[in-house]
């Protein structure tokens, strides 16, 4: 858990935020001062009522209608600041959202995977929405300080006496209140990190539903989950407890100060040390002033949320992001495919996920063509995933480098690389939308003529045709099964021929025929450009031109599938693994 910074420090984080809407915020602070200010008049104009009354040649009516003028211009005031601040909190809430939607998606993937999405997607949704009621606090909290001073001052010009009873009222309040405040903050901050710590577990059983529904596990996960939630509640009840226990010793101050100075009031008026009506006037400030002291309370106690929420927000700021800017991927392409240096290199590449562990592969020296199937084989943990990381920069090396075209990678953007590639993993995710919007996800100006290509290329045009919605049917309908979806994602790869096209074996869940037909089409592009194959198949295997052996990090051999055969000893267990494995039915549903 990160360490939080000085409360200094995150108040100066939460003003970060409001600091673009500046001038609106100053418009809604002076309007919040002219209805204060319109509200202080109020007593005094109803001591002038009062004292009026034993005036027979004053009139009544002037008094009383400036009253009701005070009454109708302080709501109109009261009405225009709280559509100014109700905006500018609107946008404040936006702006958060935007700045950490937009990190997420140029952050390093490391930073993205690393963290459960459940809790990511909380911190724009949640901890965002915390900065709407902190925003506005930061201008009530000047204002209503303002007040209760202006009103302060007021009762010292009716009383001295009774004011001084109501200063030490509001001092014994404000001390206990400061004492409790940074036991609400730090209430309100192990709440939200619980809710992040809720959503990020729900998330992650949801996405495995159904390996929860066969493993028996539906009441297992459920009572894991409901002790996030319970945690989650623990946390928000201990803080509304202490937030309520700030708001109760505030009301009873304020409404115990109001009866002191009612008595003394009394006395000093029966003595005939203080007018009647200054005396009301001076009660009617008194219960003003619990206006000034709730506003102090409620802000204070929101902002101390809101500071929690934006010091979360900024954590996303922290996020490492990949380097470079969108680029023009016809210009990238124009010196590929010459055939006269290797399209990838690989030349003496050692890289770790983290610090201070193994590293993940080490020493490779690796060409690939730039036409031709190169097929990476090896046991599990033995590198082949970490070898796609480093193609697609996910990953960048400790040592060593990677070349595209010979030139070395960091002459390249991130954009400029992956611009020539083209990958498919072997989960297939599919992007939220129909079967076109995944389709045209990475090149949105494809034709349909284009698009109809490749999906009769990876056999799925007939599905699509027999769709009652065809290409705008919803990927989250049942009717597009886990093989289909993996055979959109082949076709999504496959739209426009990239350079490299890298595939985390993208015939796993389809049936033979569908697979033959699929090796034909990847085969049809290893002619034309690189395919690197990450084999968990035999079929892949025997088609590759070239076969990587991957032991431990390191590579242990390389050739034909013949050659390995018969010279090395893992090839041949491999092989006879991936033999096994076609031997096994196919998945459930796969076509």
């Amino acid at each position: 858990m990160t360490v939080p910074p000085p409360r200094f420090q995150r108040l100066r984080t939460l003003v970060s935020f409001v600091t673009p809407h500046r001038r609106v915020l100053v418009a809604g602070f002076l309007l919040g001062l002219l209805g204060s200010a319109v509200g202080l008049a109020t007593p005094m104009v109803t001591k002038w009522v009062i004292d009026t009354l034993g005036q027979s040649d004053t009139s009544l009516w002037r008094p009383v209608g400036v009253l009701l003028g005070l009454v109708v211009v302080g709501a109109a005031i009261s009405m225009w600041q709280w559509v100014i601040m109700g905006t500018v909190s609107e946008k404040v809430v936006l702006d958060a959202r935007v700045s950490m939607i937009r990190r997420y998606f140029v952050a390093r993937v490391r930073e993205i995977t690393g963290r459960p999405s459940g809790e990511l997607v909380t911190r724009v949704t949640s901890d965002a929405g915390l900065l709407h009621n902190a925003s506005a606090s930061i201008v009530g909290l000047l204002n209503s300080s303002l007040a209760l001073v202006a009103t302060l001052i007021l009762m010292g010009v009716l009383d001295r006496v009774l004011l001084g009873l109501t200063l030490a009222s509001v001092l014994v309040v404000g001390a206990v209140m400061t004492a409790l405040m940074p036991a609400i903050a730090k209430a309100q901050e192990a709440a939200q990190e619980s809710v992040g710590r809720l959503g990020g577990a729900l998330e992650g059983a949801l996405r495995a539903i159904r390996t929860v529904k066969a493993s028996r596990a539906e009441e297992r996960q459920t009572e894991r989950i409901v002790a996030d939630a319970r945690d989650s509640a623990a946390h928000a009840i201990r803080a509304a407890r202490r937030t309520a226990t700030v708001w109760t010793i505030s009301w009873t101050g304020i409404q115990l100060a109001i009866i002191v100075i009612l008595g003394i009031g009394a006395w000093r008026a029966d003595r005939g040390l203080l007018e009647v009506s200054s005396l009301i006037a001076f009660l009617l400030y008194a219960f003003q002033l619990m206006g000034p002291v709730t506003e102090l309370t409620q802000n204070v106690t929101n902002l101390q949320a809101g500071m929690a929420a934006a010091a979360r927000i900024r954590q996303v700021d922290a996020m490492e992001v990949e380097p470079g800017s969108p680029i023009d991927a016809g210009v990238a392409r124009v010196a590929a495919g010459s055939g006269e240096v290797p399209i990838l290199e690989f030349r003496s590449v050692t890289a770790r996920y983290a610090p201070g562990t193994e590293p993940a592969v080490r020493g490779i020296d690796l060409a690939v063509p730039s036409r031709g199937h190169t097929a990476i084989v090896g046991p599990s943990g033995a590198g082949k995933t970490t070898l796609f990381s480093l193609i697609l920069r996910f990953l960048e090396p400790e040592s060593g480098e990677v070349l595209l075209d010979g030139r070395p990678y960091r002459s390249y953007t991130h954009d400029e690389v992956r611009a020539r590639l083209a990958y498919v993993e072997q989960e297939t995710p599919v992007v939220p939308g129909t079967i076109r919007d995944n389709l045209l996800f990475t090149h949105p100006d494809a034709t349909e003529a284009e698009v109809m290509a490749v999906l009769r290329a990876v056999r799925l045009d007939d599905k699509i045709d027999s769709l009652a919605e065809g290409l705008d049917t919803s990927l989250t309908e049942n009717e597009v099964s886990g093989g289909q979806r993996q055979r959109i994602a082949l076709a999504r790869a496959i739209l426009r021929t990239p350079d490299v096209l890298l595939l985390d074996e993208a015939t796993a869940q389809v049936d033979g025929l569908t697979e033959a037909a699929l090796h034909e089409c990847i085969r049809e592009r290893a002619a034309a450009g690189a395919v690197v194959t990450i084999a968990h198949r035999l079929s892949t295997v025997l088609d590759a031109d070239t076969i990587i052996v991957l032991e431990e990090g390191r590579i242990r051999a390389r050739g034909t599938h013949a050659e390995l055969l018969a010279a090395d000893s893992l090839y041949r267990k491999l092989v006879e693994a991936l033999r096994i494995a076609e031997a096994r039915p196919e998945p459930v549903g796969a076509a």
